[in-house]
Order: structure tokens, then C-alpha cells, then sequence
């Protein structure tokens, strides 16, 4: 069981990535620096001060209005940072393997950032897809190093067949997603799905496997069914309006970090 010290700090972890991830969020959607300038009110572009930027409890001190102009200051600020520390320290006690819990930690800021991200403005920034794919096979690569190197039929050991495997399963999760994208766009002759959705499955396959990641994608589409279907019914949407499909997507990712694997092994005892 994990001290309350090393829980403190997973959640001021939480806390300081939470706010950084909410400037990428701002900024990475319309290509400016995550570095500079300086944060600033989104209502009158003055720099906001370090004591009025701490995580979560400045916006509670100034009741959510900027200092200088008063101005209502959104509450997904600190929802996004209280998602990051909450998912950090909910890591640290599901996972009994320290690198587990970094990895499925890291998984989440990245699937929370572009949760919010796809549905505020229907991008997928490279900055996180991309690089989650590079992060994500270098936390397999690790692992991969630390095991056995015992040789194998094909020549391979053990710890290449696992990378092999990891590589296969990203590049077979992206071309699921842009084959379905290539034969949508053929048959209807217009955009049904973006490139990031690929990209963001292919990161899910990097951190998780390609099992897991198709069952992320299941959940994400099972949601996003559910949610068009009320919008259906309540006349907010129609047949061809476009939804934050990244976002359902992303969402099914955090819910199959944790729960995937004790799915799928009481999938599999249906076939024992």
C-alpha cells in the first residue's frame, strides 16, 4: 500500500500537470508555444499572476473571475486538473507495479488532454497522438529490455518478439481506423472521420496493446451511440451532424487502462 507521502506527492504531481495540460489545451489546438508567453486571462489578455495561478485553489480564492478584469473564468480548468490528480493517485493504488502505474499515469494525462481537446474543437493535436506513440512504445521497449533474453523458433528472443509485437499492433490499430476513414469517405464522398482518430488509436495500441485498444475502441463507440442517440431524441443533433468521436475514444481508453484486462479475461472464460 503506497505511503501517504508518496500519495502526496503523486497528487501535487497531479496538480502541476493538470495545470500545464490545460495550457495545451488552450494553445496547442491553434499551433501556439505551450512555453511562451506567459498565462494569460482568455477575456483581457493580462498575464496572470503566479499566486493567482496556483492549481484549483486560486480559481476557488477569486470564485472563478479574473483579478484585473472580473471576468467569468471557465470551471473546466479546474475539472481538468482535478481529472489529472485524482487519475494520478487512482494509478498509484490500482497498480501494484510502480512502472505500471507511471505508464498507465501518463496514458491518462495525455487521453484526458485530448478528451477535452476533441470536443472543444474536434482536433487531435500530433503534439499528443504522435508523441503518445513514441511514449507509449518506449514504456513497452523498457519492460521489454528487463525480460529474459532467451532465444526463441525465428531467431528472436524473447524481449524482440515483444517489441515486434508492439510495433505490429500500432500500425495494424491505424490502418483499421483509416481504412474505415478511406472506405467512409469512398461510398459518401465526404469526411466521416479525421486522421487523428487513427493516430489516437495507434497511441492506445502503443500503451496498451492492440486487444486492449480494440476494446477501447468498442467502449468509446458504444458511448458515442448512446450519446448520439440522445441527442437524436431530444432534436439537438441530426443524422449528419459531426460529434468529438477522439473524445468517446479517449474516454473508452481511461476506462479500459483500468478495467480491460479483468474484461477481457471474463470475456474469454465464456469460450473455457
Amino acid at each position: 500500500m503506497p505511503t501517504a507521502y508518496i500519495a502526496t506527492a503523486a497528487a501535487l504531481m497531479g496538480f502541476l500537470l493538470g495545470s500545464f495540460l490545460n495550457v495545451c489545451i488552450v494553445r496547442l489546438p491553434n499551433n501556439e508555444s505551450v512555453v511562451h508567453p506567459c498565462s494569460r486571462c482568455p477575456l483581457c489578455g493580462q498575464a496572470i499572476a503566479a499566486w493567482d495561478n496556483i492549481p484549483i485553489i486560486s480559481w476557488l480564492l477569486l470564485r472563478g473571475r479574473c483579478r484585473h478584469c472580473k471576468g467569468i473564468i471557465s470551471a473546466l480548468y479546474p475539472l481538468v486538473e482535478l481529472a489529472v490528480t485524482a487519475w494520478f493517485v487512482l494509478c498509484l493504488f490500482h497498480f501494484a507495479n510502480l512502472q505500471n502505474a507511471l505508464n498507465t499515469a501518463v496514458l491518462g494525462f495525455l487521453l484526458i488532454g485530448l478528451a477535452v481537446m476533441d470536443w472543444q474543437t474536434h482536433l487531435l493535436p500530433d503534439e499528443f497522438t504522435l508523441g503518445g506513440i513514441g511514449l507509449g512504445l518506449a514504456f513497452c521497449f523498457t519492460r521489454a529490455t528487463l525480460l529474459p533474453a532467451d532465444l526463441k523458433p525465428f531467431l528472436l528472443t524473447t524481449p524482440e518478439r515483444m517489441m515486434l509485437a508492439r510495433l505490429a499492433a500500432v500500425a495494424a490499430a491505424f490502418l483499421l481506423l483509416f481504412t474505415v476513414r478511406w472506405a467512409y469517405r469512398l461510398v459518401r464522398k465526404r469526411e466521416g472521420m479525421g486522421l487523428g482518430d487513427a493516430k489516437l488509436l495507434a497511441m492506445l495500441a502503443a500503451f496498451l496493446g492492440l486487444k486492449l485498444a480494440l476494446l477501447a475502441l468498442f467502449v468509446g463507440v458504444l458511448m458515442g451511440a448512446l450519446y448520439a442517440t440522445a441527442l437524436l431524441l431530444t432534436r439537438r443533433a441530426e443524422a449528419a451532424s459531426r460529434l468529438p468521436f477522439g473524445s468517446f475514444l479517449a474516454l473508452g481508453g481511461l476506462f479500459t487502462a483500468f478495467n480491460g484486462p479483468r474484461l477481457l479475461l471474463w470475456y474469454a472464460g465464456f469460450f473455457r
